[in-house]
């Protein structure tokens, strides 16, 4: 078997936005603030869930970023936080172009690379535990468990 190459989970624009992203739920939070394209397309319990999973999303990711155990407990948290940010951001860019049609196209266009980014992330990191997995199979677990082959 050759080299297993698990990537760094020290990606500086992912560690950006999963960093933005609970600032951004509380700030809405806190001054009952929210763009009027989120206001006027999103019904309230969307808006909240909406805003509660930027929360989760950054935290769980930096947890998963930080985590100091197995790493793929790591990768696993942070695999489900750069998906579910893909998601809400998709939700995100839906809500802009439903209100504002192609005068969102620059904020859609950005909204949608950060999506693309994070599912592309997540990707990465599926293919990551995979070869984990199979490392697990072929060398003692033990040795694994805390990144080093």
């Amino acid at each position: 078997m050759g080299i297993s190459r698990i990537r760094s989970r020290h990606e500086p624009y992912e560690i950006a936005a999963l960093a933005a992203a609970p600032v951004c739920g509380v700030l809405m939070m806190t001054l009952d603030v929210r763009p009027i394209s989120v206001q006027t397309a999103m019904p309230g319990p969307i808006q909240m869930a909406w805003e509660l999973g930027l929360i989760a999303v950054g935290v769980g990711g930096m947890l998963g970023i930080l985590w100091p155990g197995r790493l793929s407990t790591g990768l696993g948290l942070e695999l489900a936080s750069v998906l579910v940010l893909g998601t809400i951001t998709g939700m995100y860019a839906v809500a802009l172009v439903a209100m504002s049609g192609r005068q969102s196209l620059v904020a859609t266009s950005f909204v949608m690379a950060v999506m693309v980014g994070s599912l592309w992330r997540a990707t990465q990191i599926a293919i990551d535990l995979r070869r984990l997995a199979r490392a697990c199979e072929v060398v003692s677990c033990e040795s694994l468990q805390a990144g080093v082959t």
